[in-house]
C-alpha cells in the first residue's frame, strides 16, 4: 500500500527541475556578501528566501554554482547545491516570471522588453584605443581579437580628439563604443555585450577590474601576480602593438587555467 502510494506521488510531479543554491556567509569578511549577491544575480539565479537562490537546471548553471560554492567555503562559508522540482508555494511559471524580471533587472531594462540584443561585428574591423596601453586594454585586445573579431587591427590615438571612420570601433577612451559601464571594467563590458558567457573570461574580467578600478571588489588572489607581469610587460615594451601581442601570450594561458580550473 506504501510502495503505491509513494509510485503515485512520484508519478503526480511534473513540471521541470531547478537548482538551489542555499549557503550560510560568515560575519567576516564584509565583503563576502555583497560579491555572493552579486554572483548569483551574474550567474542568472534570484532569491526565492533569504540565503536561497534558484534558476534553471543546466551543466553550465551547476558548473557556475560549484564554483562560487567553493568560494564561499574557502572564505569560511558553507553551501548546498539542490536539484529537484517546485512541488507547494511556487509554481514553475512563477519562478520563471521572477527569473526573466530578475535579469532584466540586472541588464537595466524593462522586465517586458525582452531579451537584450547582443552585439555583432563584421570580422576585420579596426578596433581604436588610446595610446600607452595598459591592463584593461591589453586583455580588452586580447579579448576582441580571441573572441569577437578574429581578424582584428589595432589603432593607438590621443585619449581625446580622435574622429572615428564609420567602420572603426573604439575601446576604453573617451566616448568609444566600449568602455567602462556602471561598475565594469571595459574588458567586462565586451563579454556583456557580446554575450560571452564563459567562466574563464569572467574570471579573468574580475581579475582585470581589480587591477584597473583599484577598488579591490573582486578580491582575487590572482590580481597581485597578473599585474606584476602587466607591468613587466610595459616597461619591456614601448610599442602598443608589442604589449598586446605579449599581453596575449599571457592571457592564452591564464584563460586555458580558469577553462581547466574547477573552481
Amino acid at each position: 500500500m506504501n510502495d503505491t502510494k509513494e509510485a503515485s506521488t512520484q508519478g503526480s510531479l511534473g513540471g521541470r527541475r531547478w537548482l538551489l543554491f542555499i549557503h550560510q556567509l560568515p560575519p567576516k569578511p564584509d565583503y563576502l556578501r555583497v560579491k555572493t549577491r552579486r554572483r548569483l544575480r551574474r550567474i542568472g539565479a534570484v532569491a526565492i528566501k533569504q540565503t536561497v537562490y534558484a534558476l534553471a537546471r543546466s551543466d553550465e548553471a551547476l558548473e557556475d554554482l560549484e564554483w562560487l560554492r567553493q568560494e564561499i567555503e574557502a572564505e569560511g562559508g558553507s553551501a548546498v547545491i539542490v536539484e529537484g522540482l517546485l512541488v507547494e508555494g511556487l509554481s514553475d511559471e512563477e519562478l520563471d516570471a521572477m527569473l526573466a524580471s530578475e535579469r532584466a533587472m540586472t541588464a537595466g531594462e524593462d522586465p517586458s522588453a525582452g531579451s537584450a540584443t547582443v552585439d555583432r561585428v563584421e570580422p576585420g574591423r579596426t578596433w581604436v584605443t588610446r595610446t600607452g596601453v595598459h591592463v584593461d586594454r591589453i586583455a580588452s585586445a586580447w579579448l576582441i581579437r580571441r573572441f569577437i573579431d578574429p581578424k582584428a587591427g589595432f589603432k593607438f590615438v590621443p585619449a581625446r580628439g580622435y574622429a572615428r571612420k564609420p567602420s572603426e570601433r573604439r575601446f576604453d577612451m573617451y566616448e568609444a563604443e566600449y568602455t567602462h559601464e556602471g561598475e565594469d571594467c571595459t574588458f567586462q563590458t565586451l563579454v556583456r555585450r557580446f554575450g560571452l558567457h564563459d567562466r574563464a573570461l569572467a574570471a579573468i574580467g574580475e581579475i582585470v577590474h581589480d587591477i584597473d578600478c583599484k577598488d579591490d571588489r573582486y578580491h582575487r588572489p590572482e590580481a597581485a601576480g597578473f599585474a606584476a607581469l602587466v607591468r613587466g610587460i610595459v616597461q619591456a615594451h614601448e610599442q602598443d602593438l608589442a604589449r598586446i601581442e605579449r599581453g596575449g601570450a599571457v592571457l592564452d594561458d591564464l584563460y586555458a587555467y580558469f577553462r581547466k580550473r574547477r573552481g
